[in-house]
Formats: C-alpha cells, sequence, structure tokens
C-alpha cells in the first residue's frame, strides 16, 4: 500500500482524546446534536480496523432498515475523510463494508431480532468490537446483555481487545443506561458527554441555531444542545418511549385505528405529519412514520404523503389553513379534513392522549425530541399553568389532530363484525327485503 498523509486531528478535532484512547471494555458516549460524536465514532473505527489485522466490527441499531442512511452513511465518510477508499469495498446489499488488503469486514444488524444477534460470526480474524449507534433506541436492558453475552465472543490475543462503544442522544433520565454507566459505572467503564461546543466544523449558522434554543427553549437546549439527561418532571406526556416495532405486524390488529395528523409550517416552523396506531382497548399509541420539513408547498406536501403511501387515508389537518386543506384535496388528497378548534380543544385533546402509553419507533426522531422537551408553561413565581409552552410542539399539535378520528372506532374482532352482518342480512329477509344483489336483478335502471 502507498503511504497516505493524514493528519487526524485535523480530520478528528478536539473533545475526544480520552474518547480515542479508551480501551475500557464499554466505551459510552452521550451527547448533543451536532456533538460529532457518531462522526468521530465512525472515523475511529475505519482508522483502528486498518491498525489492527484481524479485528472486525459489528455495527448495531434498534431497526436494521435505518444504518443505511445513518451508521453506513458515516463509515463510508469516514473511509473518504481519511483518504482510503481505494481500499474499502462498500456493498449495500447484503449490507457489508470490506478491508480488501486483509478481508476484515464490517458487518450491520438490527435488534429486531435480538436472539440473530447471538449467531453472528465472521471467517476470518475476530469480532472483537461493537458499536450501537442510537443506544437509546434499546429499551430493554436484557436485549442488551444477550448481545453482550455473544458478541465480541472468546478469546482476543493481543493487541487486539474487546470493547462496546454505545454513543446516543439522552433523551430519557429513566433510560436503563443512567444508572448502569453514569450513575455508578464500574471500572471497566468510560463514559462521557460532549456537545455542539466541542464541534468546531459547525459554522456561525449551525451555532446560532443552538443559541436561539438556548434562549427560548431551555428544555430542548439542555438535552438535545449540552447533552443532559432529559428530564421527566413537567412534561405534558410522561408515559412514552422508543421501541423498535414493525406497524403491520402489531398483535390483534382489530384493536387498531391508523390516524394521521397535519400540521402545517413555512418559514419559521415546520410542516409536521405523524402516522400512529392507536389501541384504544389496551390504551397504547405506536407511534411509526413523521415528517419534519420547513418551506414546503403544497405540492410537496401532497407528495409526501403520496410516497408515504397515505394518499387514501382519511387525515386531519389544522384547520386555520382552509387554502392549503383546499390545495390538498385538489391535489388528490381527497380525504384530508379539518380539525376541531375550539376554546377547551387544546386541553381536551392533551387529555385524551395522556390516557394511552406511547410507543415511539425509533425512526421518528422529531417525535422523541418533541415528547422531550413538551411540556408545561410556568406563570409568576414558577407556578403550573394549565397550558403547555407554545413552542416545538408541531407533531404535538399533529398528534392530537389524528386522535380526532378516534371518537367512533368501535374495535371489535373480525368474527364479531361477521356475525353482526349475517345477523343484519338475516333480519333484512325477515322483513322481506333481501340482500342488494338478490334485489338489483328485478329493479328497472
Amino acid at each position: 500500500m502507498k503511504n497516505i498523509n493524514v493528519r487526524l486531528p485535523d480530520i478528528v478535532g478536539a473533545g475526544y482524546g480520552a474518547f480515542w484512547k479508551s480501551r475500557h471494555r464499554y466505551r459510552v458516549l452521550k451527547g448533543g446534536k451536532a456533538s460529532k460524536k457518531s462522526t468521530t465514532a465512525a472515523i475511529w473505527y475505519i482508522y483502528n480496523l486498518m491498525k489492527y489485522p484481524g479485528s472486525n466490527l459489528l455495527v448495531v441499531r434498534g431497526v436494521f432498515n435505518t444504518h443505511l442512511n445513518s451508521t453506513y452513511a458515516q463509515l463510508t465518510r469516514a473511509i473518504n475523510y481519511l483518504k482510503v477508499s481505494e481500499h474499502w469495498e462498500c456493498l449495500r446489499s447484503p449490507m457489508e463494508i470490506r478491508y480488501k488488503p486483509t478481508g476484515q469486514r464490517i458487518l450491520f444488524r438490527g435488534f429486531d431480532d435480538v436472539e440473530k444477534l447471538a449467531s453472528v460470526t465472521v471467517g476470518e480474524g475476530h469480532l472483537c468490537w461493537v458499536w450501537i449507534e442510537e443506544a437509546f433506541e434499546i429499551q430493554s436492558e436484557a436485549d442488551f446483555n444477550k448481545l453482550d453475552l455473544s458478541v465480541p465472543r472468546g478469546d482476543v490475543p493481543p493487541p487486539l481487545f474487546k470493547q462496546t462503544t454505545l454513543t446516543f442522544n439522552p433523551w430519557s433520565e429513566r433510560h436503563w443506561m443512567k444508572k448502569r454507566f453514569f450513575d455508578s459505572p464500574a471500572d471497566n467503564v468510560f463514559s462521557a458527554t460532549t456537545n455542539y461546543m466541542c464541534n468546531e466544523f459547525l459554522d456561525d449558522t449551525d451555532k446560532a441555531i443552538y443559541e436561539d434554543m438556548k434562549e427560548n427553549n431551555p428544555r430542548l437546549y439542555a438535552v438535545a444542545g449540552l447533552g443532559d439527561w432529559g428530564i421527566s418532571d413537567g412534561l405534558v406526556y410522561d408515559r412514552w418511549e422508543v421501541t423498535a416495532f414493525q406497524a403491520a405486524e402489531l398483535p390483534d390488529p382489530w384493536k387498531y385505528k391508523h390516524v394521521f395528523g397535519l400540521d402545517y409550517g413555512y418559514t419559521n416552523d415546520p410542516t409536521a405529519f405523524i402516522a400512529m396506531a392507536v389501541n384504544p382497548v389496551d390504551k397504547v399509541i405506536y407511534v411509526y412514520d413523521e415528517h419534519y420539513e420547513k418551506r414546503m408547498q403544497n405540492d410537496a406536501i401532497a407528495d409526501m404523503i403520496r410516497e408515504k403511501g397515505f394518499g387514501k387515508e382519511r387525515i386531519r389537518a389544522d384547520s386555520a389553513e382552509p387554502k392549503s386543506n383546499d390545495d390538498l384535496r385538489r391535489l388528490g388528497i381527497t380525504r384530508i379534513k379539518p380539525a376541531t378548534k375550539g376554546p377547551d380543544s387544546l386541553l381536551n385533546g392533551i387529555s385524551r392522549l395522556q390516557e394511552y402509553k406511547m410507543i415511539v419507533h425509533p425512526c421518528c426522531v422529531n417525535t422523541i425530541s418533541e415528547l422531550s422537551a413538551y411540556i408545561w408553561d410556568k406563570g409568576k413565581n414558577d407556578n403550573a399553568l394549565n397550558k403547555p409552552v407554545d413552542r416545538d410542539n408541531h407533531l404535538m399539535d399533529a398528534m392530537r389532530y389524528a386522535m380526532e378520528d378516534m371518537k367512533f372506532f368501535v374495535p371489535e374482532p373480525e368474527e364479531e363484525r361477521e356475525r353482526k352482518r349475517r345477523e343484519a342480512r338475516r333480519l333484512s329477509r325477515q322483513n322481506g327485503f333481501g340482500t342488494f344483489e338478490e334485489m338489483k336483478g328485478g329493479w328497472e335502471f
């Protein structure tokens, strides 16, 4: 191989020296957005895979199909940063990155089926490193332990070493990682917190976003900006968690109604769309899709809804935008309906949602962000007011709109619905009426 001159500090920057040098069994790194924690981890792995022949890496996320636009993209960018792309082969199907000189591999898996993780292996060398990105998605410590007991596995000869790295945004202080890795960490744990201020690659416009957040939304700034643990005190919704699931495979599908909400935005506020499966029997909501984007024209909104496959669904949208609702109907989103607004609609909508436990899919990152920062407002002397803070609540509004379509939903098993249909047909005949198919033959048109 030809020599490639790259100065690592110019690529990695400052603030991660201890993380880079750590050989602890567990490296646990929480941080705010734009803290370059995932970028730094990706560069570390590419550099050290080349440094240590025989090493291999397993990259894990809550859901496998989220790798492509996150860890896979970060690792391929790291290869480019280090100017070694000619020595790596990046495959999308099956998803894998291979170091061509030695055959070392980077494998990608999801916690979708944690039992299968135990069978992951490599043909050459040792599977000695594991990177769990967005580890906040792993709600069950038991699931983490199943992976940890299986990978890395076996004896690893020096200079190789076993290490599992967890990187994440700390959305809630109730997560099991806080107690295990931060409150009372074992000797084999390196844990740290980083934030956007150690990212010298941000420009002034990037930094201005966080300065504005610091001034106008200190609750969100503490988590997304500084990387502090999100706290539950004062949250409007405090019964929610982030867990991977398949919306099409929820048990007892007859219990669920799929509902959709849309809140319009443009210059300063994003257009927010949300998709949920609501179970009024067990009082649980599964949030499985979202969209969050500024400066969207109505034709782009219509295209987005169709691309997601929801163009034929009933969608509840902000009633303050009747022109936009009419536009969307003209553009083919014909079942869009205005949400009800009134003096009590906000609190009534919140009260309805508070009856449910919420399960949020890891891909719904903006929903997670808003749920973590949606708090009750305070008046003089910090007395709580009976209204939430009116900021960064666009998906929260869309969620309330969507729930209006639950008012008349009566969940019934299919066999019960079929029994009622048979009984209705029997009564129709008994009263002298046939079914439509039986009667139309005698009708004159």
